[in-house]
């Protein structure tokens, strides 16, 4: 009995150096683990952009874990600050477009400029195939076309 008793103290103890020591450690620690304004966000950011450019997908970095924190950290704030509106397939191209500088006859992948544009004026659907050349395209999922 005197064992245990002696074996609890020490887990004790133990538990107690711990906490111990993290409570020396966590005013350092905690303001990185939390996003509470814009200011923090872009410091996140630049944080997990760093961690990105060190360790990028190397998962058996001893860091990995902090990056992959920081990543869900940076896209809660996101999600509840910046949401995405939800877009049609239509209103996804005219933006690709506007962002590529591309007029409708440069969309071959699509048909003629004539194809294209009743695609923009909803008279017209994309298929299957317009949409995966769009997704290579533009380099995204064919999920945004559809």
């Amino acid at each position: 009995m005197f064992l245990l008793i002696l074996n609890m103290t020490k887990e004790i103890g133990k538990m107690t150096l711990a906490t111990d020591q993290l409570q020396i450690h966590w005013a350092s620690i905690s303001p990185l683990l939390s996003i509470r304004n814009e200011k923090e966000y872009n410091a996140a950011v630049k944080r997990l952009n760093e961690l990105l450019d060190e360790i990028g997908a190397n998962e058996k970095h001893p860091l990995y874990t902090l990056l992959d924190t920081f990543g869900t950290l940076v896209h809660t704030y996101e999600e509840e600050h910046y949401p995405i509106p939800e877009a049609s397939g239509v209103e996804a191209l005219r933006f690709l477009m506007e962002e590529h500088g591309l007029t409708q006859s440069r969309l071959p992948e699509v048909g003629s400029q004539g194809v294209v544009s009743e695609i923009l004026n909803n008279k017209r659907e994309l298929n299957v195939r317009q949409i995966r050349a769009l997704a290579e395209k533009f380099n995204v999922s064919a999920a945004v076309f559809v």
